[in-house]
């Protein structure tokens, strides 16, 4: 959110932040990080990905603990791996004409409309992150 919040006003190409084109990554990697941790896990792997045009990241796990006793013989000391894909989804619509030098109105899924005037723009303007974007794991 912080790229969408320098972008306004400052150029033409702030809406494609809206449209999801413009995601860094930042913090994507100490997400996958923070989830695994509480998850007894650690990332193996993590990269960019790309779902039905839509921006996502994949990683992939591993259990810091191992399975341990069990009745199938020498898996006491394997370890518990996991991938998964999660997609950023845009959950706005801007109108194809709108013009980013202009105050610029878009609806969201369930409802909630804002306008943003990139002349008269404070990044506190924004909503939650969860209102412009979903995030979904894709498999």
């Amino acid at each position: 959110m912080t790229g969408l919040g320098k972008a306004i006003g400052t150029g033409d190409d702030w809406l494609d932040w809206l449209a999801g084109d413009k995601f860094t990554g930042d913090g994507a990697r100490g997400a996958a990080d923070n989830l695994a941790a509480g998850n007894d896990a650690r990332v193996v792997g993590f990269g960019p990905s790309e779902v039905n045009g839509y921006p996502g990241y994949w990683a992939k796990v591993q259990s810091n603990g191992t399975v341990g006793d069990s009745v199938i013989p020498g898996t006491e000391s394997k370890h518990a791996t996991a991938e998964a894909t999660a997609v950023i989804e845009p959950r706005c619509d801007v109108a194809p004409s709108a013009d980013p030098a202009k105050v610029v109105e878009f609806d969201c899924d369930g409802g909630d409309s804002f306008d943003f005037d990139p002349d008269d723009f404070e990044v506190g303007d924004l909503p939650d992150p969860s209102v412009l974007f979903s995030v979904h794991l894709a498999d």
